[in-house]
Order: structure tokens, then C-alpha cells, then sequence
């Protein structure tokens, strides 16, 4: 399997954290199923200086790019605009 990490900022107008919290039961049962189907490594919300939640860190793993996009166009975050700027990067987690 193909290792990637995102690192996703949120939109920063003033209904994003309304966008994320209406998304997040979405996004986290979704992340559920990717975890049962051994394509969810680790994830963690990115805190603004206030504490509120503003942007994702995911470590995720598909057979190939192809079926890693098919998720990242279904993700929760990225169909209801709460991601702005989505960076991902393969990568290679250690295996410890």
C-alpha cells in the first residue's frame, strides 16, 4: 500500500468552524470505515490560538493514487468546503 499524508488548512471565512462541526460526524464515521478497511493510519485536528479547530493532519494508506483520490473526493471536509488549502505528500510511516 501507498502511505500519504494530508495536511489540510481550513477556509478561513467567517462560517468555516460552523462547516466543520456540521461535517465532522460525517467525516469521522467515514474515517471509522477507513480504519476497518486498514486505509486509516492516524489523525489529529489542527487548534488555532483560541483552540478551535482549524484544519486536519491524516495519515491514510490505498493501494494506489488512483484509489486514494477516490476517497479524498468523497471526504466529508472536502465535498462541504470545510478544507481551504489540501496539501498531501507520500510518505513512508515507520513501522513501530
Amino acid at each position: 500500500m501507498t502511505q500519504y499524508a494530508i495536511i489540510a488548512n481550513d477556509a478561513t471565512d467567517e462560517n468555516a468552524l460552523e462547516r466543520r462541526t456540521a461535517a465532522r460526524t460525517e467525516h469521522l464515521e467515514n474515517i471509522k470505515k477507513l480504519k476497518a478497511s486498514d486505509n486509516f493510519i492516524k489523525a489529529a485536528a489542527m487548534l488555532n490560538d483560541n483552540g478551535d479547530m482549524c484544519g486536519s493532519i491524516m495519515l491514510m494508506q490505498f493501494e494506489d493514487r488512483a484509489a486514494f483520490d477516490q476517497y479524498l473526493a468523497s471526504e466529508a471536509y472536502v465535498t462541504q468546503n470545510v478544507w481551504g488549502e489540501i496539501k498531501v505528500q507520500e510518505v513512508k510511516v515507520a513501522p513501530i
